[in-house]
Formats: C-alpha cells, structure tokens, sequence
C-alpha cells in the first residue's frame, strides 16, 4: 500500500524541521490503515515499533511517500515494513528518510488479543 503526505508549517519543531513525533504518528496511522484494509473489520492496535532512527531532515512543503507491506501473519498479530521517503525534485527521486516495522495485535471488543478471523485470511487469498 502507498500514501503520501504533504508536510505543512504546523508539523514542524521549533528549529524548522518536521517534528518526529508527527512521523511517528503517521506511521503508525498509516500501519493501522493497510491493517484494517487487510483485514476489514477487525479491530487492531499497535503493539510495538521496531526501531526509530531518523535518516534524513524534512522541511515545510516536503511530499512524504510511504510505502507499507506486510511481512509477517501470526496467529494474532501482524507486521508491516513502512519505508517513508522524501520526494525529491524529478518523481522518481525519493530520498529514505525513516523505516520501521509496526506489529499490531488484533483484539476483541473487551480489548483482549484475539485470533485474527480465518474468514478474512481466506477473501484476502482469493
């Protein structure tokens, strides 16, 4: 799954860069997305972030490419690699600016882990 965002003076700290805490955000938002698209339906909450290391600085009016695959099913859980990259000035430049692996668990409706539905898993190969 791809998704882009465009970085505006409001996500910006106080030397003029993007706040990380907003990378943070998105990623994490946009892990849940791929999640609940994969899965529709079921109710998903990020357990973990693998590592945060930011490669690059991000300036206002930057485009932030995300790209987000599943690389792992458990028998509650799944993880998805999210590369973010910064636009550069031809469309084809994209300069890595962070990467993670966010591991979300599904849930049932008293917030305990539950199976992820085999029905899902089943349309979702079809």
């Amino acid at each position: 799954m791809e998704n882009h965002k465009l970085v505006l003076p409001e996500h910006l700290n106080h030397f003029g860069f993007l706040f990380g805490g907003h990378l943070l955000r998105w990623v994490d938002e946009i892990a849940w997305i791929a999640a609940s698209l994969d899965y529709p339906g079921l109710r998903f909450v990020t357990v973990a972030m693998d590592r945060v290391e930011f490669r690059r600085s991000v300036h206002e009016g930057a485009i932030l490419h995300f790209d987000v695959n599943r690389t792992r099913t458990g028998r509650t859980s799944l993880t998805y690699a999210v590369d973010v990259r910064r636009t550069g000035e031809v469309e084809a430049d994209l300069d890595p600016v962070f990467s993670t692996l966010v591991t979300l668990v599904h849930i049932d409706e008293h917030g305990k882990k539950s199976p992820l539905s085999t029905s899902s898993a089943e349309a979702e190969a079809e």
